[in-house]
């Protein structure tokens, strides 16, 4: 039985043509299975040549049905970016556990993969790019950044992935300038990892809603369990509008009354700070009116 059948590989992927390559990529070739980068890539692979990226972000791959049937009527419209088993043994020979014997791991698409895996689809769509295995920096990074516009990333999951690339960057500033964002962006989804674990695990499960954890993150740990509880049993306030008798003008507000708006510090409070504040107290029309307003003046 050829090294191809016994991968179960496809025929196109069997008859890659061979490039000169080092011996000890050979060499490790031989031994793994993996394809080397002397090989010209196939485009398209049986599902069982590919394993989900160790590094991926996402603790759990959930909501997969949806996703599955669309797959399984529609076909695969965007391929999968992977690296080469090779490439990728070579920079993380400690990450190799679960990849068994296939020769493609995948980088970004690991949800795809999943869902194509329940419909049972037989091959996959692939774009090999051995640089996106450089690093587990790059690795971490890249799956961020092709997950950062979706919603269904875990909220704690992806406060975990930023807080690596800071650990690699060095900088709050520098993540938020390589994933195209602000730094508060980037610090306001960091205060999560302040919970406590046992809050940490309420965001996971829906329990606590992110926006009151990302303000509960910013307070001493002691003093976190009671704000979360009285957050979770506080329910949300209902949108109140005032409807004038049909034929009566609405009453005119006194001028002389203020909008009811929090109390907010400007010499103290960060913006981020600010910002919870708002949208904590203001209804959306009212923070709309108050962004434009602000726009006007800056």
């Amino acid at each position: 039985m050829s090294k191809a059948d016994k991968l179960g590989v496809s025929a196109s992927f069997a008859r890659a043509q061979p490039v000169s390559v080092s011996s000890r990529r050979a060499a490790i070739a031989e031994a793994t299975g993996a394809p080397t980068s002397g090989v010209t890539p196939p485009s398209e692979v049986p599902i069982e040549a590919l394993a989900h990226n160790p590094f991926n972000l996402r603790e759990d791959l959930t909501e997969l049905d949806e996703l599955a049937q669309s797959l399984a009527s529609r076909g695969q419209l965007q391929p999968l970016a992977v690296a080469t088993r090779l490439a990728f043994m070579e920079a993380h020979p400690g990450q190799t556990d679960g990849l068994g014997r296939a020769p493609y791991v995948v980088i970004d698409g690991n949800r795809r993969l999943a869902a194509a895996q329940l419909a049972g689809l037989k091959t996959m769509h692939i774009h090999v790019n051995d640089s996106l295995a450089a690093s587990a920096a790059d690795i971490l990074e890249s799956a961020l950044i092709a997950n950062v516009h979706r919603v269904d990333v875990a909220p704690m999951d992806q406060a975990r992935a930023l807080q690596e690339l800071v650990d690699v960057h060095g900088s709050q500033a520098q993540v938020a300038k390589r994933l195209g964002k602000t730094p508060a962006w980037v610090s306001q989804r960091l205060t999560l990892l302040n919970l406590t674990p046992a809050l940490q695990e309420k965001v996971d499960t829906g329990e606590l809603k992110v926006e009151p954890a990302r303000r509960i993150g910013r307070l001493p740990q002691e003093q976190q369990e009671a704000a979360a509880t009285e957050s979770i049993n506080t329910p949300a306030p209902p949108r109140q509008r005032s409807t004038p008798a049909p034929g009566r003008p609405p009453a005119p507000v006194p001028a002389t009354t203020p909008p009811a708006t929090p109390r907010i510090m400007i010499a103290t409070d960060s913006p981020e700070t600010i910002a919870d504040a708002l949208t904590a107290h203001l209804t959306p029309d009212d923070l709309k009116a108050v962004t434009e307003l602000l726009m006007t003046r800056i």
